[in-house]
């Protein structure tokens, strides 16, 4: 009877404990539990709606992460893009700024010499001819045209010992070392070992001088320009009282570049105009006088006379100083006659400078050659153009590459 009793007890908690569990929900845990947000979507999405994606696991701060295309990439690795050719070639031809401004004035120069290259330069290029061979009968061909360029028999015979001694040692193999020849020995004789424009002095004094018609007024207009816009304080003297053109010209060229100018009645006497010039510049504080004189035949004696009272009286004005700087005028389309014009003015007055004009216009620019080579008196400026900026300071470097390189087809064909 207990027994039996005992049993039914522990049927009826077993029934009970069933049946209170089977109508409960199992409790999930924390980590699984739903936030929640998630349970107000479930709410709204209805009984028949998807749930949402599980959220992708977090990657350990211990490991990268990756997604699922990272294998593939490591897989078939993109190559970089290999740089344009464009980009390659501007970098190969990149050269220093200096390089590029000699190769700018290099090329500015060429132009301006573009007649005398068309001239003898063009001769001399169309002598050698398809593989033509380096002998003697060819630089005695080479000596005809220097001779008819008006360089002149002097400095054309010293151009040709040289490239004989070459050609008999072997050193002329081909066109190209001609042409390097004929450079290198231009470089020598217009190579004088110039020192630099002597204008320190206050006021300095530059006497400009030459025969009627080379351009002495224009080029003295031009030197005012250039040192007015470097700075100094410039007045002009008109000595050239023969010829009331002159004096106007030059009172326009002052008017234009700020410059006041000195001068005197007309057929005045020159030296007196410009020691009062000197006196003018001196007293009210000017940096540089550039004077004006007669142009004058170079064969006349009296003239020539004059021009040396000219320098004398300079020397007055100045307490005992010379002239900084004289320069002698020449117009290079004259050709021989300009080297005749350099003879006599050395003799008559103590010329330190060379301006050569109207290079622009003329296949005679050769005569530099002779000029400089046989006086050893530095070339100072040169004229290759009507513009201002067109009267250039020389450089021999810059000019024996510009008119010594060898002419391109459309210049030999002109």
């Amino acid at each position: 009877m207990t027994v039996a009793f005992a049993i039914a007890i522990a049927v009826v908690l077993a029934f009970t404990v069933w049946a209170l569990t089977r109508g409960r929900t199992p409790e999930l845990p924390k980590s699984e539990a739903p936030s929640k947000p998630q349970q107000l979507e479930k709410k709204a999405a209805g009984p028949g709606a998807q749930p949402p994606p599980a959220p992708k696991p977090q990657a350990s701060s211990a490991e990268p992460s990756q997604t699922k295309e990272q294998p593939k990439a490591a897989a078939e690795p993109t190559p970089a893009a290999a740089p344009e050719p464009q980009v390659e070639a501007a970098q190969a031809a990149a050269v220093p700024a200096g390089q590029q401004e000699r190769a700018q004035a290099v090329d500015a120069m060429r132009k301006g010499l573009a007649s005398t290259r068309g001239g003898f330069i063009s001769r001399l290029a169309k002598l050698f001819g398809e593989n033509r061979p380096i002998n003697p009968a060819l630089l005695e061909e080479i000596e005809e045209v220097l001779i008819t360029a008006d360089i002149g028999v002097r400095m054309t015979d010293r151009i040709l010992e040289t490239l004989r001694a070459k050609q008999a040692s072997g050193q002329l193999s081909d066109e190209k070392s001609v042409w390097e020849a004929l450079r290198a020995e231009a470089a020598s004789i217009l190579e004088v070992g110039q020192a630099p424009l002597k204008l320190a002095n206050k006021p300095a004094v530059i006497l400009v001088v030459g025969v009627n018609g080379v351009g002495k007024t224009t080029t003295i207009g031009k030197l005012a320009s250039k040192y007015t816009h470097d700075g100094k304080k410039v007045l002009l003297a008109a000595g050239d009282t023969y010829r009331a053109a002159a004096v106007l010209q030059l009172e326009m060229w002052g008017k234009r570049v700020g410059c006041p100018i000195v001068k005197g009645k007309e057929n005045a006497d020159p030296s007196s105009v410009i020691f009062e010039a000197v006196k003018k510049a001196s007293d009210e504080g000017f940096d540089l006088v550039i004077a004006d004189t007669a142009g004058r035949l170079h064969t006349k004696a009296p003239l020539m006379d004059e021009l040396q009272k000219v320098e004398r009286t300079v020397g007055k004005a100045l307490n005992g100083r010379n002239a900084d700087e004289i320069f002698l005028v020449l117009d290079s389309t004259t050709g021989q006659n300009a080297v005749q014009q350099m003879n006599l003015f050395r003799e008559a007055v103590g010329v330190t400078g060379v301006v050569l004009t109207k290079l622009d216009g003329t296949a005679k620019g050769g005569v530099i050659l002779p000029i400089v080579g046989q006086h050893r008196v530095p070339v100072r400026f040169i004229g290759l153009g009507e513009k201002v900026e067109d009267l250039r300071e020389f450089d021999a470097t810059t000019f024996v590459e510009a008119m010594f390189s060898r002419p391109d087809d459309e210049t030999m064909a002109a």
